[in-house]
């Protein structure tokens, strides 16, 4: 049993992968819908590539959407439109007429005669008269079918009719003013005309509950199949174009084979297939970190990250694929590769974006399409995404990429249809969605940086800053020391730019690199303004142990401050395992035989990376120049020579992967950098 416990805990690492791998891919098969895929691909327009395909079985073939469309259109533009009469209204007006005008000719000055009288009657007899055709309540463009209007009274009695028969409101006022024009005298032609005009009201009301009801009475008797592929009836022969008549009874076929497969008896099958198909994509990436990013592979965290990303962007597409189907170009599947490039770097990038894109294949409609498209568009995303701590570098990026999307789809659609004379514009405000929401990139980049420790550029020029927190402090503790870091941060930037390593990681690497100083600033030589040299009073090993103190002093102040671990490795690394070489020869010389060399030594590690490498070189070539009396061409050649194939030989550029070529590259800049800085300038006259 303790031998087991024992065999767990040394592999918990490989343990944890196993799990998340399990994990992860049975969770992407879970999200993908549940349907067989049909064995046979086909395209508008092309010729079929396969043996004559006979019909496997029965099947009826499926209207497209379209026409399903034009139908049910039709059917609601047939169907009756419903209005409720108010008997109760014609009365009521007839009533308020007559008071408000008895009321408006007595305030008018006017007398109640006979002549009023017949003015009354030939208004009383128009509010009948509309009331008996009927005053609706909506304009006719509110009217789906107007030659077939049923109107409802007393919720039982049906009355059909048209809606030209019917008076609307915009026809009342000069229907009023042609009754009126010539039976009535002119002095009271506004009188009356306001009136009628403020007492009218409608008594026939839309009645959505009854027209809605017949409309769907009529769509539920809509057939979804327009006819009937008998078993063995030949669909398409080898080298047919799949178009027309052909191409509904594949797409029938297609998803009546995909809805037919997917049964309890073949469920588990199908699910095996899924899985293995999913477990060998990821396999692949698996692999690919074991083989070409070990360091990487043997950080579980990374690992995750990268797994958890890939699964997200698997759930989101496969979400919309299930409820939003018509939206599927608008997830911006293109921030997977801006993150991971972000983080760790192209390749990687593209090898996981593309295994991805492979398992949505599996599930989309279209898969040759969508995978060609959003294949281009992460290679463009890779292509163009650079320095996204540069205000407008991803901006531009990301209308490259939306450009990229619309002239693919364009092509697409030029090939199926063979012109663009019926283009959809909607596609094209999908695209220009999905770059809007590829901005969230920069928000995931910020989150993934407090979730899981990882460092962009964005952090790292923060860090770069000068005024700083932990910058301004070593400035005004150890001025030395930082003018020091600001000149091997000057040194190192240069280099990474000739070798093409991460120039913002060095740079930022090297301002923090000796921060551990601010705690003993007058024990560096740097910083020591005066004559007196507290080493003076100490013992070499002594000496030794405050100067070596300094690495491990910086990386505790480093985490107080919560710097990144790709930072702290800089202050790690920077000295590796070297000597402090001036007090041990002088412990040599009083102690010749008891010298502990180890006393006396870095603790290491060794730098495991180009920058780490160019940090170490630039740090000692640096400090060294300060030395020299007269910092000519030839004595800055020899030192750097000196300094730098003494590292190699004391092995210290053994666990990075940078190579000779690129060790003497750096070499160059170092001495090219330092001469600029030593060059003799002209005298000045007085």
């Amino acid at each position: 049993m303790k031998n087991i416990i024992n065999s767990i805990y040394q592999n918990q690492s490989i343990i944890y992968k196993v799990f998340l791998f399990v994990i992860v891919v049975f969770s992407i098969v879970y999200f993908f819908p549940n349907g067989g895929q049909f064995k046979y691909e086909f395209q508008k327009g092309k010729p079929w590539q396969y043996k004559n395909l006979f019909a496997p079985f029965d099947f009826a073939i499926k209207k497209n959407t379209e026409e399903l469309e034009v139908e049910k259109s039709t059917l609601i533009k047939k169907s009756n439109i419903y209005f409720v009469v108010n008997p109760k209204v014609a009365f009521e007006v007839a009533q308020k007429f007559e008071r408000l005008f008895n009321q408006k000719i007595t305030e008018s000055g006017f007398e109640l005669n006979y002549e009023t009288a017949i003015y009354k009657k030939t208004a009383t007899d128009f509010i009948h008269h509309v009331y008996k055709k009927g005053f609706v309540d909506v304009s006719q463009k509110e009217v789906l079918n107007p030659e077939k209007i049923v109107l409802l009274k007393n919720q039982q009695e049906l009355i059909k009719t048209t809606y030209a028969t019917l008076i609307t409101p915009q026809e009342i006022l000069p229907l009023i003013n042609n009754v009126l024009k010539d039976q009535v005298s002119f002095a009271y032609k506004n009188l009356i005309t306001n009136v009628l005009a403020e007492v009218l009201e409608p008594n026939l009301f839309y009645d959505d509950e009854y027209t809605q009801k017949e409309i769907n009475e009529k769509l539920e008797l809509l057939t979804y199949t327009k006819g009937k592929v008998a078993a063995k009836e030949l669909i398409i022969a080898r080298g047919d174009i799949v178009e027309g008549k052909k191409l509904e009874v594949l797409n029938s076929l297609k998803q009546e084979y995909e809805s037919q497969i997917w049964t309890k008896k073949n469920y588990r099958w199908i699910l095996t297939g899924y899985v293995i198909l999913v477990s060998l994509a990821m396999g692949m990436l698996m692999l690919f970190l074991y083989l070409d990013r070990i360091e990487i592979f043997e950080n579980n965290t990374k690992v995750t990250f990268i797994f958890l990303n890939v699964l997200l962007m698997v759930f989101l597409e496969t979400l919309v694929i299930k409820h939003f189907s018509d939206y599927l170009y608008v997830v911006p599947v293109c921030i997977l590769p801006i993150v991971f490039k972000t983080f760790f770097d192209s390749r990687l990038a593209m090898f996981a974006y593309s295994l991805m894109i492979i398992m949505l294949g599996f599930v989309v409609p279209n898969s040759f399409e969508y995978i060609y498209l959003q294949i281009i568009a992460g290679f463009a995303t890779i292509l163009t995404v650079s320095e996204i701590h540069k205000r407008g570098n991803l901006f531009i990026s990301i209308i490259k990429i939306t450009l990229v999307y619309m002239l693919t789809y364009l092509a697409f659609y030029i090939i199926h249809e063979g012109g663009v004379h019926q283009i959809k514009s909607n596609y094209f405000i999908l695209f220009a969605l999905n770059g809007v929401l590829s901005f969230l990139s920069v928000f995931l980049i910020w989150l993934y940086e407090k979730l899981f420790g990882l460092v962009s550029d964005i952090t790292l020029l923060e860090l770069s800053n000068t005024n700083s927190l932990l910058l301004r402090e070593l400035n005004e503790k150890a001025p030395g020391t930082f003018q020091h870091s600001m000149q091997v941060a000057n040194l190192a930037e240069a280099a990474a730019n000739e070798i093409n390593a991460n120039v913002m990681l060095v740079r930022t690497g090297a301002l923090y690199h000796d921060i551990g100083k601010i705690l003993n600033p007058f024990y560096f030589t740097e910083n020591q303004s005066t004559s007196v040299n507290p080493h003076h009073e100490l013992s070499p090993k002594d000496s030794a142990t405050i100067i070596i103190g300094h690495t491990l002093e910086g990386i505790e102040l480093a985490k107080k401050y919560r710097l990144p671990d790709r930072v702290i490795d800089f202050i790690r690394t920077h000295h590796g395992t070297s000597l402090v070489y001036y007090f041990y020869k002088k412990e040599l010389e009083t102690n010749p035989e008891g010298v502990n060399k180890d006393d006396f030594r870095y603790p290491g590690p060794l730098p495991f990376s180009k920058e780490t490498c160019i940090l170490m070189m630039c740090d000692a070539a640096e400090a060294a120049s300060k030395s020299l009396q007269e910092p000519t061409a030839t004595a800055i050649d020899e030192l750097i020579e000196r300094i730098i194939e003494k590292q190699k030989a004391e092995g210290q550029f053994l666990n990075a992967n940078i190579t000779l070529k690129e060790i003497e590259s750096v070499k160059k800049v170092i001495k090219k950098k330092l001469k600029n800085i030593y060059h003799v300038r002209i005298e000045y006259p007085e």
